[in-house]
């Protein structure tokens, strides 16, 4: 169940902060309506994690994409670039 609460009471936030944990959100609201939510450490850095890994994985399908429409670089080829840098 969620854990919603009214702006108002952040008077006491250390009583609302108790109530924070990795697996419960608090969320605020100001006159009804949703307007914050306090997330722990913890669960921030595991969103970081997704998006981080989501980016990632957008990244990748773009690039599969080019290389489906440009055509693909064989690893030899590659690997003598690099080997041409390096020299």
């Amino acid at each position: 169940m969620p854990n919603i609460k009214p702006i108002s009471d952040l008077r006491n936030y250390t009583e609302v902060l108790k109530q924070v944990d990795k697996s419960r959100r608090v969320y605020l609201t100001r006159n009804g309506h949703g307007e914050y939510g306090i997330l722990s450490m913890a669960e921030i850095d595991e969103l970081d994690r997704y998006r981080a890994a989501y980016t990632l994985f957008e990244k990748l399908k773009y690039a599969e994409k080019s290389a489906d429409e440009e055509g693909w670089i064989d690893a030899d080829d590659i690997e003598k670039e690099l080997l041409e840098d390096i020299a």
